[in-house]
């Protein structure tokens, strides 16, 4: 059995898998407010609904920048230097533990779900902030594995910012007074893909990915922009920079607990 854990910033996701691939019990509760508290919840449950099983592997998504097992910046739940491998070790007994990106980790599972894996796929999720994974021939690339896109830095609006502060969930709630849910406005999505396209006319002639995937909750309403995105990045990328094939995810809001899954297979397939 594989154990998946999916930290989110109000929302914690716990799933046992089969080695094929089979999605068994599934388990959340509320993300805690500090890490003691919720190694504490995480230690509990999962000794309680995994401790009689035999666990191959454990990985645990966290949602910010991790070096050798240490969250170093959780930003939406203010964490920092949360040294989650240590925290956790020995948990199910001698089971491999893995802390990793959520973005990487969603990354790596839509494009494993792809018809062909490309040399280099892009997963962007956008939600409250935009994260990134960079993932080269199926496999989350090593030395950008710790990359922000969110805080790619472009001119918008006559001032120099970050691409996160006015193209995120968060900033979309904030300037436009509605979740992307409620949007309905075809002007208003163009708008949006607008910013959005900000970020990526930055970031492609710099990877120049095969194809660009779009998760996160905005990543659910790709259909309403999708196609407009596209042609701003055609209308503005230099004629020499091939634009990317964009496309949505198969599963924006739930590709990290996938991503989980294939993360420890890869291991256990070596």
């Amino acid at each position: 059995m594989i154990v998946a854990v999916d930290t989110g910033g109000t929302k914690t996701l716990i799933a046992g898998y089969s080695k094929r691939g089979r999605i068994g019990h599934q388990i959340k509760f509320p993300t805690p407010s500090t890490p003691e508290a919720y190694i504490q919840v995480l230690t509990q449950e999962l000794e309680a609904h995994f401790g009689h099983e035999q666990v191959d592997a454990i990985v645990v998504a966290m949602p910010g920048i991790v070096k050798d097992g240490v969250a170093i910046w959780c930003n939406n739940l203010r964490w920092s230097n949360f040294d989650v491998k240590t925290a956790l070790s020995g948990v199910l007994g001698s089971a491999p533990l893995f802390i990793e990106n959520d973005a990487n980790l969603a990354g790596l599972a839509e494009t494993k779900q792809l018809r062909k894996i490309p040399s280099l796929s892009l997963y962007v999720t956008i939600s409250t902030g935009i994260g990134s994974g960079i993932i080269t021939d199926g496999t989350i690339h090593h030395a950008l594995r710790h990359s922000e896109i969110g805080r790619t830095l472009v001119e918008y609006d006559g001032q120099v910012r970050e691409w996160e502060t006015f193209a995120s969930g968060k900033a979309i709630y904030t300037i436009y007074g509605k979740y992307a849910r409620d949007i309905k406005s075809a002007r208003v999505w163009r708008m949006i893909a607008d910013r959005i396209s900000r970020g990526f006319l930055a970031t492609i002639p710099v990877l120049q990915p095969d194809v660009i995937i779009v998760g996160g909750s905005i990543g659910t309403y790709f259909e309403r922009y999708g196609n407009q995105l596209q042609k701003l990045l055609d209308e503005h990328l230099p004629a020499h920079i091939p634009t990317p094939q964009i496309i949505a995810a198969k599963h924006p809001e739930e590709a990290v607990i996938y991503g989980c899954y294939y993360y420890a297979v890869d291991y256990l397939s070596r």
